[in-house]
């Protein structure tokens, strides 16, 4: 109880500056992708250490199509999104546009379109017996272009502020409902046409008022900020940007409100209220994946793909470009993620080489390395990014094996743990509970 009351009164301010729920309330669950801090971690809860299919499982049930998304929480609800294929077959001119977008390198390997319409799908399900409470198809269309041999056509988190649930599915749609599942609008916000097909990946944010959904692909690339009750627009702003992935962040400093965007030609901060561009840094590598994380007065960005890059950045000094100044406090050119996102938890910098099952831990605020790049005995390759609560990290692998580690500046080897899936959506948890997304089913992960 002590750990909980003193979670909760350091999240206050936190708080006050996202969804501008009570900070008890929006504290105890996970209602956005990377939790309620937006950094992996989760202020209180004491989930189980060990578990495997025979051991603290509260329950398991198989979710319908294919999906990377990791889920959200708010009270006794779970939403999940997924991506379900029909028998229906698309038209011979769908089927032609969309096989001529398909590039060389995805060719050479057997790569095709889907020749079949899918149901783009949201689902309640019921924290603590696993049921499904309602199931909605919010579209149905022919994906226009492939997606990566490991990736979804729904990829991209939910968001929710307890009233309102958001699903977004990229190019087939943004949808907001109510907590009963009734839909109250939807946008279409046009075909994106991601480098080499690789997909559509990212989750919209909210604040306040707004829900905020960055667009960056091999078209006319933009950021934008809807009313979440009407989705109307409150602004939009270009962006000269190629495809990324990344998610973008909320963050404040002297008592202005901003949106942070990773990617690869730069990286950005804009003004919450107007869209307007604040400062800018050199960007990172390519294909930029991993969400930003904001602590200690910093904001972290960091890529892997082709290359390492890593930027702490102290937002008091970010001004205009801030390329090579000393609003950069700390850089690092390798080791750094592919896919994952970083974990920052207190002052703790957790991340994996590319997608390998190889960890480093920095000191966040010094650039000081704890220790790594350490190798998780067991795991095989790493999609999933990782969380802590209580003192310890748990990390999931894409060969269903998970670790804990103990939280802190040594390494320390807590359990090994195995399930009958893979995993590829990040964990998430809540109070004693650990939710698994796998390539098939939902876990809840539960003392017995």
């Amino acid at each position: 109880m002590k750990k909980a009351v003193l979670g909760v009164m350091t999240m206050i301010l936190f708080t006050r500056l996202t969804l501008g729920t009570s900070p008890s309330e929006y504290d105890r669950y996970w209602p956005q992708w990377r939790g309620p801090k937006a950094t992996g971690v989760a202020p209180w809860g004491n989930p189980p250490v060990h578990w495997d299919e025979n051991t603290n499982i509260r329950w398991k049930i198989p979710i319908p199509g294919r999906g990377q998304s990791t889920p959200v929480v708010w009270g006794n609800q779970i939403f999940v999104t997924t991506a379900i294929e029909t028998d229906i077959s698309a038209d011979d001119r769908t089927v032609k546009k969309a096989d001529e977008a398909i590039p060389d390198w995805m060719r050479r390997e057997g790569v095709r379109p889907p020749m079949k319409v899918h149901k783009f799908v949201i689902l309640a399900i019921h924290r603590h017996d696993g049921q499904i409470l309602w199931q909605r198809t919010l579209h149905q269309a022919q994906p226009h272009e492939a997606t990566h041999k490991d990736g979804s056509w729904a990829s991209g988190s939910p968001v929710t502020d307890g009233e309102h649930v958001f699903a977004y599915f990229g190019s087939f749609g943004l949808y907001c409902l109510d907590m009963q599942g009734n839909v109250i609008w939807g946008k279409d916000m046009g075909d994106m046409r991601t480098r080499n097909s690789f997909g559509e990946g990212n989750s919209p944010i909210l604040h306040g008022d707004k829900i905020i959904v960055n667009w960056d692909h091999e078209g006319d690339s933009f950021i934008i900020a809807l009313n979440k009750e009407t989705g109307r627009e409150i602004w939009k702003t270009d962006r000269d940007e190629i495809t990324s992935w990344s998610t973008p962040i909320i963050a404040a400093t002297g008592g202005r409100k901003q949106v942070i965007v990773n990617a690869t030609k730069r990286i950005r901060g804009y003004d919450l209220d107007t869209g307007n561009l604040i400062w800018e840094s050199e960007g990172m590598t390519s294909n930029v994946i991993p969400s930003p994380v904001h602590g200690n007065g910093m904001v972290y960005v960091m890529s892997g793909f082709r290359g390492s890059a890593l930027q702490a950045i102290r937002l008091d000094k970010a001004q205009g470009d801030i390329t090579g100044t000393d609003a950069v406090a700390w850089t690092l050119d390798k080791n750094t993620p592919y896919t994952p996102s970083p974990l920052l938890y207190d002052d703790y910098l957790y991340f994996f080489r590319i997608n390998k099952e190889i960890l480093s831990c920095y000191n966040a605020i010094t650039g000081e390395l704890y220790y790594g790049p350490e190798r998780l005995e067991g795991i095989k390759g790493v999609y999933a990014s990782p969380v802590g609560v209580d003192g310890r990290v748990y990390i999931v692998g894409r060969n269903g094996v998970s670790c804990v580690i103990k939280h802190g500046p040594t390494f320390e080897f807590l359990s090994q743990n195995t399930l009958d899936d893979g995993f590829d959506a990040s964990p998430v948890i809540v109070g004693d509970e650990l939710y698994l997304r796998g390539r098939t089913h939902l876990y809840c992960i539960a003392r017995d």
